[in-house]
């Protein structure tokens, strides 16, 4: 039975490197057999995590706060793996990606730990006009095993600065072929 998959893409351009990276990797998934479900954060309304430690994991929307993140903890709850599509922005993940990944954090607190753990796995796919992903990929390592995740993989595109720069690039079939790899 195919796993079900979200991606957070985090580029403001819904047709722009990351989006490429993103399609080829839904294509290889779902030709696998699984389904993805893709939300580009930067057209949805999502505030900062506001420290508070009000969120509860036993609620339908685990957080105190109720924006575009409502849409996100469901499908985040019922998936097996979440993929981080971000282009690289001072050697990170964007700030709308941040800002979804520090919201995630309610679906840790209140009664149940319903993010970390479960068997989850992940995947990044970025673009970047450089090639210098050393600190992200150091990261996405240290979230992997505070969440006890399994890391697929990455697929790391440098050199594609402008929309449409990463056209006939290896990194598209990269991340095709990792999103084909899912079992």
């Amino acid at each position: 039975m195919g796993k079900k998959i979200v991606i957070l893409n985090g580029s403001p351009r819904r047709a722009g490197n990351t989006a490429a990276l993103t399609a080829a990797f839904t294509k290889g998934a779902e030709e696998a057999g699984h389904t993805v479900t893709e939300f580009f954060l930067g057209e949805l309304d999502i505030h900062g995590c506001r420290g508070c430690f009000g969120g509860s994991s036993g609620r339908d929307c685990p957080c105190v706060q109720r924006d575009g993140m409502e849409t996100i903890y469901p499908a985040v709850k019922a998936s097996e793996i979440l993929v981080l599509a971000s282009p690289l922005y001072y050697w990170n993940l964007s700030g709308q990606l941040r800002t979804a990944m520090d919201r995630l954090f309610a679906l840790e607190e209140g009664d149940e730990n319903l993010l970390r753990g479960h068997g989850r796995a992940s995947a990044l796919l970025m673009a970047a006009e450089g090639n210098g992903f050393e600190d992200v990929r150091t990261y996405y390592d240290h979230l992997m095993e505070h969440l006890r995740w399994k890391s697929l993989g990455h697929v790391l595109a440098g050199g594609v600065m402008n929309v449409g720069d990463i056209r006939g690039r290896k990194e598209l079939d990269d991340a095709y072929q990792l999103g084909k790899s899912i079992v």
